[in-house]
Order: structure tokens, then sequence, then C-alpha cells
């Protein structure tokens, strides 16, 4: 158990976290205009009527990014609530035109509720963390202060995107239920869950870098062993592995000071100083009453029924928790490569196409991605399968590694001769590896009629040798078929050369 050492003694950590994700969709959740959303579009230029909030202007809800919410729901084993509806929050920023934000209020059934999904805890065992709660919410619009000295702008393209917020559980009533997160790395692990699940079934990029995924961080703090929970402070909008764990650990360690020496937590938002990593008090914390949440009048309940579910469900691809378990069951992968090779549903993708069911292949092709291709991402392309010159670049394709594999498997070539063919593909040579093996004769020399021709010259070369070998000098191995391999031209296959070395000389 991750634990904070105090003056008076140990404490521990209690983590809940609210994490948006941009919602992938063509439109904004209440209105018709793009929700392609990114920082190249000019400024304004993908707003209705509707996210300008003009006047007599009536939301109308997308239903594809209803099913994107059922979508995610299912992956997080959630129950998809028949019947909610929507509210209107009560804040006024610059960025939020209606004076109001369209959400589904807390203390009331969202459209996912109930969750939860697999971690390994701090102590390497599996761990549940429960989820209360995903609702469907609208993005703000983006305030700029960096365009003019004195004044700033808004930017609505973003307002009316489709948010899924996803609040972590915990229970309050029952402090030994621990299926919660209890430290920085297992905060950074649930956040790693969501984000795989997210790309896996398209709901969104939730790439925090470009800000499609952050997260609000709530940290209490408790002695070791305590039946109680302690006031909560909630660090806004971070969006980055590395500052969300400084700031939990920063933030538990400045709650701790304050109550061993006599001090209260207030509730209160905080806000993350990435320059020294440290938090500071932004405000006092608002609560349900003080955003006024009213049923918003424009919209209907949302209902939703068992036939649109099990339609939704049966589209679902395989979650990545489930393809690691396959890959490490049935390939016999490390849960290293298992991992690595599930980051992305287009790199597990391009994994089981180069197997292609062939699971003697897997831990050669995994090797090679992982080792190899990785290193070279602008010469692979996950979603191109066609083989081809790309702007002057050889695309190296699943088929492509399958076929290096399966040579060195065969013996055809050996390591080298794969590296160095593989090699020749990046640097945009064109054929597939066993047309670039024949061009530049690379293939190994298996024939032992062959092998045995050289060994004999080289035996008859080095009588001395020879001499020292049989009078117990077996180290000199190594001599005799380094020697083959140079006379072979590194052709010459490794194993079969060693076999008939042995025998000859001995």
């Amino acid at each position: 158990m991750f634990t904070i050492k105090g003056k008076t003694g140990d404490w521990e950590v209690v983590v809940g976290l609210e994490t948006h994700i941009e919602v992938l969709s063509k439109s904004k959740i209440f209105s018709g205009a793009s929700a392609d959303y990114n920082p190249t579009v000019s400024p304004n230029t993908q707003v209705s009527m509707v996210d300008a909030a003009m006047p007599g202007m009536l939301p109308v809800l997308n239903e594809y990014c209803v099913e994107q919410a059922i979508k995610f729901g299912l992956g997080i084993n959630a129950e998809i609530a028949k019947k909610s509806r929507f509210a209107r929050k009560q804040y006024f920023y610059p960025d939020l035109p209606q004076g109001y934000q369209i959400t589904q209020a807390s203390g009331e059934p969202a459209i996912v509720n109930n969750g939860w999904i697999e971690i390994i805890g701090d102590d390497g065992n599996p761990k549940k963390i429960l989820i209360e709660r995903a609702h469907m919410e609208q993005d703000a619009a983006k305030n700029k202060h960096d365009m003019h000295p004195t004044k700033s702008f808004v930017d609505l393209n973003r307002s009316g995107v489709m948010l899924l917020e996803i609040v972590t559980f915990i229970d309050i009533n029952n402090p030994e239920n621990r299926s919660y997160i209890t430290s920085p790395d297992e905060a950074e692990k649930y956040l790693r869950q969501i984000r795989e699940i997210a790309r896996a079934l398209g709901v969104s990029k939730a790439n925090m870098e470009e800000g499609s995924m952050r997260a609000d961080v709530n940290v209490s703090v408790r002695p070791v062993g305590a039946k109680y929970f302690n006031e909560r402070c909630e660090i806004k909008n971070m969006v980055s592995f590395k500052f969300i764990k400084n700031a939990i650990e920063y933030e538990a360690k400045r709650q701790i000071e304050i109550l061993e020496n006599g001090g209260k937590i207030d509730r209160c938002t905080m806000r993350y100083n990435q320059g020294d990593g440290t938090t500071t008090v932004q405000r006092t914390k608002e609560d349900a009453l003080d955003y006024r949440y009213f049923p918003d009048p424009d919209l209907l309940p949302l209902v939703v029924t068992d036939e649109q579910i099990e339609r939704i469900r049966k589209t679902m691809p395989e979650l990545p928790t489930a393809t690691r378990t396959r890959y490490i069951e049935k390939f016999g992968l490390s849960e290293y490569d298992a991992a690595r090779l599930t980051e992305t549903v287009d790199i597990s993708h391009w994994f089981d196409t180069a197997v292609n069911g062939k699971t003697e292949r897997a831990k050669g092709i995994a090797n090679w991605m992982i080792s190899e291709l990785f290193a070279h991402p602008e010469n692979y392309d996950i979603t191109n399968e066609k083989s081809g010159i790309v702007d002057d670049m050889r695309i190296i394709t699943p088929s492509d590694l399958a076929e290096l594999v399966d040579m060195v498997a065969s013996k055809e070539i050996n390591g080298k001769q794969a590296k160095d063919i593989f090699i020749k593909m990046l640097d945009g040579e064109s054929g597939t590896p066993h047309e670039i093996a024949d061009k530049f004769g690379m293939k190994q020399i298996t024939d032992t009629g062959a092998i045995e021709k050289i060994i004999y010259e080289v035996i008859a070369a080095n009588p001395s040798q020879v001499e020292q070998y049989k009078s117990g000098k077996v180290g000199l191995l190594g001599f005799f078929v380094g020697n083959v391999m140079k006379a072979s031209g590194g052709k010459a296959n490794p194993a079969v050369v060693n076999e008939i070395l042995r025998n000859k000389l001995n």
C-alpha cells in the first residue's frame, strides 16, 4: 500500500478522478456544426446559432453521440440507464455563451452508471476501480488571452462538442471498501485504461497532449487504518500523466502538514503549478447548490431501449484488456510486450494481421515490431496494409514483416541477414524480403555438401589449431566457425557449421 510518512505516523491517500474525454462525432451534441475541433481550424468558423446561444435557438440531441456514450458504458462494465435527462448547470464565464452548461445533473441517473475497470494495484494484484457514472455534457468555448495586450478573445469552435465526464466512486459510508485509487501510480494506470478503452471503441482520441482528455483530481488523506474520510481538494484540468502524479503527491503532503499542525482542510479548487510542481488555492469549491441545477426545458428525457443497447454491444471490438490476455495466453508474450502491442487498436490490428493466425510466428513478429519497427515510425503505417513507396519512403507492411520472420524460422536467412534486409527495406529497396534476399545474394547456405567443402579447406589451412583443439582447447571451435563463416561470405548456416565442425574435429 502506498503511504506517506508524516511527523505523527503514516498516512494514506484517497484519490477520486473526474475524467473528461471529447467524443468523436461529425457534429456537436446539440447542433449540426462540425465537431472536428482542433487548434488549426480558424476561430469561430465551426459555430451554429445554437452554439452561439442566439435567442430562440433550440438544442437537438445528436443520436450518434448517445450511441457513443452507450458504447463506452458497455466498455466499462456499466449499467445503461433506460431513462435519463439533461439539466442546466448555471455559471457565468466568457467561454459559456448560454450562461449555463447542458449536462446530466449529479444526484440523478446519468446515461452510464455503476461501472468498473480493473488495474494492477500497488501490491501487484488485480484491483477493481469503481466508476459511479459517465454523463454527457457540452464542452465550453476556449478563451484566448495571448492575442492582445489588454483584451481577451473567445473561440466558439469547441463550444458544444460532446464530452463524457467519467467519475470514480468512493463509498463514503464504507471506508473499508478500497475499490478506489490510493496512489499516484494507480491514478496513472486507471487513466491509461480509460484512454485505451475510449480509443479501442472509437469513442474518443483521448489525447492529453491535444486536450481531448483531461482530468480533475480530488485528493484527501487519512491516517493509515482510519475508518473515516477527511475533506478533499480538487486540482482542475490536468492534462499530463506526469503532472497528475506529481500533483497528487504534493497535494497529499500539503494536507498532511496542515492536519498534523492542528489545522483543517477546506474544500477548495487548486491550481497545479507546472514550474515548481506545487499546488495553490484557486477558489473555494462550489457545490451543487451553487450551480443551481434544474431540468433543461428544451430537451425531452432521454429514453434508451434494450434493442439499442444490444445492437451497439454487437458492434463492439475486442477491448485492450482482453487482447492483452489473448496475447499472453495464446502467444506466450510477456506482459510488457502485450502492453506495447495494445497501446492502440491500430497497432494490435497490425500485429494480428502479421501473425495471421500462425501462433509460431507471434513472438518473432512481436520482437521485430517492438525492437525495430517502433524505432522507425516513419517507415510503417499501421492503417496501411498495401505495399509500395510513399513519398520516396518504403512503407513496411504486416506481410513484409511476416515474410521476414518466416525466412529466419525456416533458416533461409540468419538474424544478421534479416537485419540487413530490414535496413534495405527502410532505405526504400523495392520487392518482398525474398526478392531482396535473392537480389543481393543474402540467403543462407544450408547445403551440407557445400558447407563441408568449406570446412575441409579451413581445417586443411589451420593444422596447428586442429592439433590444439584435439589436445583439449575446445574454445578454438569459435575460431573455426568464424573462418568458415568468413569463407562463406556469412551465408553458411551457423547451426549446420557448428554440427559438422564438431564431427570433423573430433
